[in-house]
C-alpha cells in the first residue's frame, strides 16, 4: 500500500510530536511510531527542562558557560547559544499545549538545580517530567485532525535514489529523502511517501545491556540515516547515568534523578564512606555526569562491588516523599524505604550526545530529511550532555525544522516511480533463537569494551566481534521476510560499530570518551578558563 503526506514523522517522542503540531497547519501529517505513543524515552525523564527563568540570579550567559563547560568545550557555540536563547518561547509554547510545571504559592516556577548548573534553572513536575510532557503533547496530537498516528508500525528504511537504481555513495552531493518503507502490524510493508521527513527516533541505550532507556531504544534512525550514506557523528559520545537503581534482572534500570543529588544526596560506598571528595573535591556529587559515573565505576572496581549508595536519609522525610514521590514508591515497593536507607545505585547506558549530523534548521546530510532529539546531533552536548539540556533542545529545533520545513515543503514533489517493498523469495527465520542470542551478543560486548572505560585494545577486540555478527546478520536480513525483531537487531549492530568505529578515531580521552591509552588533559580554552 502506498500512503502519501506533506510530512511524515517518524517517532513519537518530545521532538517527533512538537515537529508535527508546528507543521499540521500546513498539511497533512503521517506520525509513525514502532509501539505506542506512551512508550517513548520522555516519558522516563524524570528531572526537568533546563530554562533561564529567574533573571534576578540568572542569565544566558551562565547557561552557555554551563553548557560548554559539561561538553567540555567540544559543543557548538552556535547551536548553544540557539537552544539557550530559545529556551523561554519554547516553555510558553509547552505551557500553551497544556503541560504543566511545578510552581510555588507565589505562581512562580519551583526551580531545581542539577550536577553542572551553577543556576537553579530545572523546570519540573515533581520527579516525572517527561511523562507530564508526553501526556500534554499526546493529548494536543490526538485532538489535531490534519495528525494521521501510526502506532506499532516500525520504519525499515528511509528511500532515497537508490531505491530507484542509482548508485548512491557518501561523496554522493544530492541524496534525498522521498519517504520510507515502513512494516504494518500485520506483516505488509508499506510506502510512506512524503515531501519531507522527520527523523525522531530517540537514543540507543538497547545496544548495551544495562540501560535506563526502553527497550525501543534500538538506535533505528540513525542505523537508517547511515545506510542511506548520510552523515553521523559523536556517536563514541555514550552518557553513563551515574545513579541507576541497582535492581539485578531489571531492564531497563530504573532511573534516580540528577535532581536527588542537587537536593543533597551522598554518594558512598559499601562501607558508608563519601568517595566524591576523592575524585573532584570541589563540586563533589554535583559534577557533571561523566565525572560523577566515572568515579562510582573506579570505586566499584576497586573494591569489587556491584554498586554504591545514593543516600538521602539526612534530608526531612516528607520532604523528600514531596520531591521524589515516584521514587519513594518504586522504591518501597521493592523494600526500600529512601527516607531510612539509602538507595542502592551503578551507572547505566542513558543518553548518545552524537547522533545524525544535522545544521541549525535540524536538516541533515541528505536533502528533505530533518533529525530531532537524541538521535540527532546539532553540536549542543559537544563531548557531554548538561543535565536537563535535551528536552529543550529537541522542542527548540523541533521549531527550527518545522519552520524549514513549512517554508520549503511546497517546492518538493512526491515521487511516483517509487517500487514497491521487494521481498521476493525470502521467508520467515526459522529459529528466533539466532536474533535473540545475537542481541545478547551486541549488549555484552559493548558492555565490556565499549563502556565508561575504554581502551585500544577493547575497542579492537569489538571490531573484531561486532564484524562477525554483522556479517552473520547481514545474511539473515537478505534472506528474511522483513520482522521488527530482524531489522532491530541489524539496527544495533550498526549503532554498536558507529559507536566503536568512532572511539577508535578520538585519540584522546575527552567528554564521555574515556580512554585509559590516552590520559586526560584540560582542554579548557584560555579566554574561558576564569
Amino acid at each position: 500500500m502506498t500512503r502519501e503526506y506533506d510530512y511524515l514523522v517518524i517517532g513519537s517522542g518530545i521532538a517527533g510530536m512538537s515537529f508535527a503540531l508546528k507543521v499540521a497547519h500546513a498539511g497533512k501529517v503521517a506520525l509513525v511510531c514502532k509501539t505506542k505513543l506512551e512508550e517513548a524515552n520522555t516519558a522516563l525523564a524524570q528531572g526537568g527542562v533546563a530554562s533561564v527563568t529567574n533573571l534576578e540570579v540568572d542569565d544566558f550567559e551562565k547557561h552557555i558557560r554551563d553548557t560548554m563547560v559539561a561538553g567540555d568545550w567540544l559543543s557548538d557555540p552556535e547551536a548553544v547559544r540557539k537552544v539557550v536563547t530559545g529556551a523561554p518561547g519554547q516553555i510558553r509554547q509547552l505551557l500553551e499545549w497544556g503541560v504543566n510545571f511545578d510552581r510555588r504559592p507565589d505562581g512562580s516556577f519551583d526551580l531545581h538545580r542539577e550536577g553542572g548548573h551553577s543556576e537553579f534553572r530545572i523546570l519540573h513536575h515533581a520527579d516525572n517530567t517527561g511523562f507530564e510532557i508526553q501526556r500534554g503533547l499526546i493529548e494536543a496530537v490526538k485532538a489535531n485532525p490534519n495528525i494521521d498516528i501510526y502506532e506499532d508500525h516500525f520504519a525499515i528504511e528511509i528511500i532515497t535514489q537508490h531505491h530507484l537504481g542509482k548508485v548512491v555513495t557518501r561523496r554522493t552531493p544530492d541524496i534525498t529523502c522521498y519517504g520510507a518503507y515502513v512494516l504494518a502490524p500485520d506483516g505488509r510493508v508499506d510506502k510512506f511517501l512524503a515531501r519531507v521527513t522527520l527523523m525522531a527516533t530517540g537514543g540507543v541505550g538497547a545496544v548495551y545491556q544495562t540501560t535506563t532507556n526502553p527497550l525501543v531504544a534500538t538506535g533505528d534512525g540513525i542505523a537508517m540515516v547511515y545506510r542511506a550514506k548520510g552523515t553521523v557523528k559523536d556517536m563514541e559520545f555514550i552518557q553513563f547515568h551515574p545513579t541507576a537503581l541497582f535492581h539485578p534482572g531489571d531492564r531497563p534500570s530504573f532511573l534516580i534523578t540528577e535532581a536527588m543529588r542537587g537536593y543533597g544526596g551522598i554518594l558512598r560506598n559499601l562501607a558508608g564512606e563519601r568517595f566524591m571528595e576523592r575524585y573532584d573535591p570541589e563540586r563533589m556529587e554535583l559534577a557533571p555526569r561523566d565525572v560523577v559515573a566515572r568515579a562510582i565505576d573506579s570505586e566499584m572496581k576497586q573494591r569489587g562491588e556491584d554498586h554504591v549508595f545514593l543516600d538521602v536519609t539526612h534530608k526531612d522525610p516528607e520532604e523528600t516523599r514531596r520531591h521524589f514521590p515516584n521514587i519513594y514508591a518504586h522504591c518501597l515497593e521493592l523494600g526500600i524505604d529512601i527516607t531510612k536507607e539509602p538507595i542502592p545505585v551503578a551507572p547505566a547506558a542513558h543518553y548518545l550526545c552524537g547522533g545524525i549530523s544535522v545544521d541549525q534548521n535540524a536538516e541533515s546530510s541528505i536533502k528533505r530529511l530533518y533529525a530531532v532529539g537524541e538521535c540527532s546531533r546539532t553540536g549542543l552536548h559537544g563531548g557531554n550532555r548538561l543535565a536537563s539540556n535535551s528536552l529543550i533542545e529537541a522542542v527548540v529545533y523541533a521549531d527550527a525544522a518545522a519552520r524549514h520545513a513549512v517554508e520549503n515543503a511546497p517546492h518538493y514533489e512526491l515521487r511516483a516511480d517509487i517500487p514497491d517493498w521487494n521481498d521476493e523469495g525470502t521467508r520467515h527465520p526459522e529459529e528466533m533463537v539466532l536474533i535473540t542470542q545475537s542481541i545478547r551478543e551486541v549488549n555484552q560486548i559493548m558492555g565490556t569494551y565499549v563502556g565508561i572505560v575504554r581502551s585500544d585494545l577493547r575497542l579492537d577486540r569489538a571490531w573484531n566481534r561486532l564484524d562477525i555478527l554483522y556479517e552473520e546478520t547481514e545474511r539473515l536480513f537478505k534472506s528474511s521476510t522483513a520482522s521488527r525483531q530482524i531489522c532491530e537487531l541489524r539496527n544495533i549492530i550498526n549503532v554498536g560499530y558507529l559507536i566503536m568505529r568512532q572511539a577508535k578515531e578520538r585519540k584522546e580521552s575527552r567528554g564521555l570518551h574515556y580512554t585509559i591509552d590516552y590520559p586526560p588533559t584540560d582542554h579548557t580554552p584560555p579566554s574561558a578558563a576564569k
